[in-house]
């Protein structure tokens, strides 16, 4: 089993930050790429940020100067640091993993369980 656990949502005025920690646990042998997706209420989830194993990143166009994604391979967690905050990043903020369970064995995506960040006066 692999479990992603998030941690940091909240409440927060505009223009305010938030950071976002997940850590994966459990049996696996790697962890591959790790993102964060958001959903709104009415909308499709949507990609946020993502970083690989080596460390090449990637944002949404909407974030891009915002947000920081970050990772500790060692430790198999990955942070999203979120910077002048605005109503429409109001969302649930999922993090995402792509793990191998075993050496050579394919990749396998997981989900931790959401965490909701409000941004409203």
């Amino acid at each position: 089993q692999v479990q992603l656990v998030e941690s940091g949502g909240g409440l927060v005025q505009p223009g305010g930050s938030l950071r976002l920690s997940c850590a994966a646990s459990g049996s696996f042998f790697s962890v591959n790429a790790m993102a964060w997706y958001r959903q709104a209420p009415g909308k499709q989830r949507e990609l946020v940020a993502a970083i690989s194993r080596g460390g090449s990143t990637n944002y949404a166009d909407s974030v891009k100067g915002r947000f920081t994604i970050s990772r500790d391979t060692a430790k198999n967690t990955v942070s999203l640091q979120m910077n002048s905050l605005k109503v429409e990043d109001t969302a649930v903020y999922y993090c995402n993993a792509d793990v191998s369970r075993t050496a050579g064995s394919t990749l396998l995506s997981y989900w931790g369980q959401g965490t909701q960040v409000t941004v409203s006066a």
